[in-house]
């Protein structure tokens, strides 16, 4: 326990104190915007790895980040609602609508569920080019940076329009984000609900004969998972200020899903590792120029047969323990 507390304390030190340092000293402030998306993406394959938890293959993630940018950029631009109430609606927003679609879908198992939550995606998509209060292909576009946060008169967010760096206030926001999501995912799975959800991925059938509800577990779960991608894809939008239909496509949704199965599916912090490596390591092999797909490809292949149960494996020597 106490190694966990030490490596926690390492972790919250590194990302909220010694990456701004090493930054402000080198001046690669272009690392701000990689580091954020790093952690946007990994609070999103936060939400798939949870559906994975109750024996779901999750695809459709990136539908669900589409609809909170949406949602967060519509209440911004057209009825001046502040972006930091738009946040939790733009998540319960998707939570709302995965309740509508889970119900039928998650009686699915599988490749079924998969091709289903796979299509899903493409859906919002279209969807988002034919409604007229998305703007169809023109997007929306001149999103406000979010404004300053006070209580009682007290300061408590600064305007991230009058900041002298706003990139390090959205990196800041999505770190903040990203360390109470994991928080939560690990705080669900070590609960009562966690060890239900943990059953249905043994065994359903046995699960609901001792009186568990399945279906509930499935609805909340899937609610929980895309609250998460609401989330995600509302401050991607504050950050690019602009969203369009093609802003999270099919290559999203498998992408969240990589992440997952990199980091370790038997691993909380497995969806944010994954996502760390399979970021940067694109980038790294960009040097590689029209090789950059093959090497990449091969690399995954290489992984999976070699570290099946993800790259925590490595350090786990008990086998899958949380």
């Amino acid at each position: 326990m106490t190694k966990k507390i030490i490596a926690i304390a390492a972790f919250l030190l590194a990302v909220f104190v010694l990456v701004p340092v090493a930054i402000s000293a080198t001046g690669r402030w272009d690392l701000y915007y990689t580091l954020t998306s790093v952690a946007l993406l990994s609070i999103g394959s936060a939400g798939v790895w949870l559906t994975f938890y109750i024996g779901r293959i999750n695809i459709g993630q990136g539908a669900y980040a589409l609809m909170g940018g949406y949602v967060s950029a519509v209440l911004m631009t057209k009825v001046g609602v502040s972006f930091w109430l738009t946040l939790p609606l733009a998540g319960l927003f998707c939570a709302g609508i995965s309740v509508l679609i889970g119900l039928p879908i998650l009686r699915l198992r599988g490749v079924y569920f998969a091709m289903i939550t796979l299509v899903l995606t493409e859906v919002t998509r279209l969807a988002a080019l034919a409604l007229p209060i998305t703007n169809g292909a023109k997007g929306i576009t001149s999103i406000p940076l979010p404004g300053g946060v006070s209580l009682f008169g007290i300061p408590l967010i600064p305007d991230f329009a009058t900041m002298a760096n706003p990139k390090l206030g959205f990196y800041l926001l999505a770190v903040t984000m990203m360390v109470l999501s994991y928080a939560v995912l690990w705080r669900i799975v070590n609960s009562r609900l966690g060890h239900l959800c943990r059953s249905l991925q043994q065994n359903e059938e046995l699960a609901a004969s001792i009186g568990v509800n399945t279906a509930y577990l499935r609805v909340l779960t899937y609610a929980i998972s895309s609250f998460f991608g609401g989330l995600a894809g509302a401050v991607f939008v504050a950050i690019s200020q602009s969203i369009y239909p093609s802003s999270f496509a099919v290559t999203d949704s498998v992408n969240f899903m990589l992440y997952c199965f990199v980091g370790g599916l038997g691993y909380v912090t497995g969806p944010m590792l994954g996502t760390f490596l399979l970021y940067f390591g694109w980038d790294l092999l960009s040097v590689a120029k029209q090789y950059q797909l093959l090497i990449y490809s091969s690399a995954m292949i290489a992984l999976m047969l070699v570290l099946p149960n993800g790259v925590l494996s490595l350090f786990d020597r008990k086998g899958g323990k949380k």
